[in-house]
């Protein structure tokens, strides 16, 4: 009988120190990271856009690895096209005349929130739309908004035609849920 009681107090204790130290927020910040903090912090103040949709974006596009290149060319943490990092750099009178300076983590996050925040004017400011557009290019996304495909509110995403781009777009609005809920 004293084991039995000595067993439900190992128990209660557990589940106190369980609820106290919440071990699943640790878990889930392991997954759901916040490097390059004071870049993401810095840029997406100066463009108005929630930072922790830019963080979710990372997370998708290069889950915060700054060295990598996509199968279609897109460059570092944001996933950058030379072209449109080019274009948006000289919006922001910032030099980028080698693709290598596309690694750095200060002008990728720089560039990609600003090119972020460029597509999220363009679509009246409707982030889902916005981060279609950043997968698919926005010429598509037009084209597909001009074609009755998905409404120009964004209320109909789950109907954008491209896999891809629809599954990009459901998982950084699900992290960016999280990330607003682990963080607030």
């Amino acid at each position: 009988m004293k084991r039995k009681y000595i067993f439900i107090i190992i128990i209660c204790v557990l589940i106190c120190i369980f609820s106290i130290l919440k071990p699943q927020n640790y878990i889930l910040r392991k997954i759901y990271k916040i490097e390059y903090s004071e870049y993401v912090y810095k840029y997406a103040k100066e463009n108005d856009i929630n930072p922790f949709l830019i963080f979710a974006i990372i997370k998708n596009e290069s889950n915060f690895k700054q060295n990598i290149d996509s199968h279609m060319g897109a460059i570092g943490l944001m996933q950058l096209m030379e072209d449109t990092a080019i274009e948006m750099a000289n919006k922001l009178g910032v030099e980028v005349v080698v693709k290598e300076a596309l690694y750095n983590p200060e002008t990728n996050i720089k560039i990609g929130t600003k090119y972020f925040a460029y597509l999220k004017e363009h679509y009246n400011g409707n982030e889902g739309l916005a981060i279609a557009a950043y997968n698919a290019g926005m010429g598509k996304v037009d084209s597909w908004i001009k074609d009755g495909i998905i409404k120009e509110d964004g209320s109909d995403l789950e109907n954008i035609p491209y896999k891809e781009t629809n599954n990009h777009v459901r998982k950084i609005l699900r992290d960016y849920r999280i990330y607003q809920q682990l963080y607030k």
